[in-house]
This record gives C-alpha cells, structure tokens and sequence, in this order.
C-alpha cells in the first residue's frame, strides 16, 4: 500500500508534488511510509523535476509526525533502528538537489513540522498549527527541529517553542519569520506552484548551486565564506546555460535553459 501520491506539473514535469496520503492518520509516518518517502527523494535526486512540493492530501493535517501507536511497546533498540530510517528519509528531503517547498493546511506537529522545516521553502494556509511537542512527551525532536528552527525565526523563540512544546498558529509564525507564504486553503496550490514555477523556470544547475551554496555558507566564518562562494559560483561557469542566458538577454527574449 501506497502512503504518498505523485503528481507532476508543468512541461516536462518540472515541477513534482508529492502528496502525503494517510489521511485515517493525519499523514503519521509509520516504518513503511517513512521508507516509501526515503526512496521517493532518492529518485527524485536523480530525476529531471527541477522543484520539488511537499504536501498533503488531508486539508485537516499536512503531518502529525511519527505513528505512535506503531511506536508503543516497542523496546529501545527498536526505537533507535526505526529512527535511523526517520533520519535517512528527512536527510534525503533536505538533500535533495532541487529546491523543495513545503505547502501546509491543517497541523504540522512533531516530526511533520519537522518535514516542513527541512524543505527550503514553507507556504501555509491561515488555519495551519505548529508544533514541537516532543518535551511533553519525555523527548526532544530529532529530524531537524533543534537544528533548523532557529535559522528561521531565531534562536530565543526556538528555545520557547521547542522547550515549552507550545502550539503555534501560522499567523503568529508567520510573524516570526517562519514562512514564505501565508495564504488560505483555496490558495495554497496556487500559491505554491506559482512560487514552484519562478524557480523552474530559471537555470537548474544555477538554482541548485545557489541553494547548496546558502546552506553551506550560512554561519560560516567570513574569510572561508568568500573562498567558498566563489567555488561554488565558478560551477555555473562552464555551463550551456550560462551562455544562453547571455544570449538571451543580448537577443531580448525569454532564455531556454537545458540543465547543462
């Protein structure tokens, strides 16, 4: 049984939404859904999608984390094993080369909020609720809550959240600086694919470069920074794209960029 759906859109399939599909459980990731979105990011590395969106089928949950009932009763070592691979499909959305966006209705708590937050872009509706619980049930987040909220909205109000386990609306996390977007449910995937096709439709080798370049060189001492970015940018270099962006520009019409 299937836990996501994929739908492609725009020419060529350049833009890829992958939906979570579990909706009896709010999209809570059991062992076999987090292995199906392992493999799904792996592939979608290798794959032509230039943008990749993250969301639900559900309008009352993108993702209410981990599947506890599959969780209880299970012994230590079991619980470490099963999250080794929460770590690996989480790792595999965050490494994903192409640009992703993360589009929210409804909750994204524990590790769900954690999936939004490993996606470089979050767009929610006004009705969406955040929230890192973990605390409250005697643990901490481990797929990127402590490491990725506070690049986002600072690191006092991610202590606040993280520690106190407090549910947050989207009107108040859009005033911290949390999303890209705030929008309503009619809207979301317009939203979305809009913010989806500005990205797509510009050089994917640059993109990808700018994006690993920003995640790289974010906190990085200066004088490294700067040696950094320029290795970074000299990859867009050598590239077809590059020249047809020019030739473009020379010529006054839209350029065609092909990915080399």
């Amino acid at each position: 049984m299937g836990y996501l759906k994929i739908d492609r859109i725009g020419p060529e399939g350049a833009i890829v939404n992958v939906q979570l599909d579990r909706p009896e459980m709010r999209n809570a990731f059991n062992t076999e859904m987090a292995r199906e979105i392992l493999e799904t990011f792996q592939n979608l590395a290798k794959s032509h999608a230039r943008v990749v969106i993250v969301s639900s089928t559900n309008s009352k949950a993108f993702c209410s984390g981990a599947d506890l009932i599959e969780r209880n009763g299970m012994t230590e070592e079991e619980w470490k094993e099963q999250h080794k691979l929460f770590e690996e499909a989480f790792y595999a959305i965050f490494d994903l080369p192409q640009p992703t966006i993360a589009a929210i209705d409804g909750y994204a708590v524990a590790g769900g909020f954690e999936m939004a937050l490993n996606c470089d872009f979050i767009i929610a509706t006004k009705t969406s609720t955040f929230g890192l619980a973990e605390a409250t049930r005697g643990i901490m987040p481990g797929c990127g809550g402590t490491r990725l909220l506070s690049k986002r909205i600072g690191v006092h109000l991610a202590k606040e959240w993280i520690c106190t386990g407090k549910m947050v609306s989207a009107i108040e996390g859009n005033q911290a600086g949390l999303l890209n977007r705030l929008t309503t449910t009619d809207h979301l995937l317009e939203e979305a694919t809009k913010l989806a096709e500005s990205l797509a439709k510009n050089a994917p080798i640059a993109v990808q470069t700018i994006k690993k370049a920003i995640d790289a060189l974010y906190k990085m001492e200066e004088s490294q920074a700067r040696e950094q970015e320029i290795v970074f940018y000299n990859r867009c270099i050598n590239t077809e794209d590059r020249l047809e962006g020019v030739r473009a520009f020379v010529e006054k019409r839209p350029p065609v960029f092909v990915g080399r």
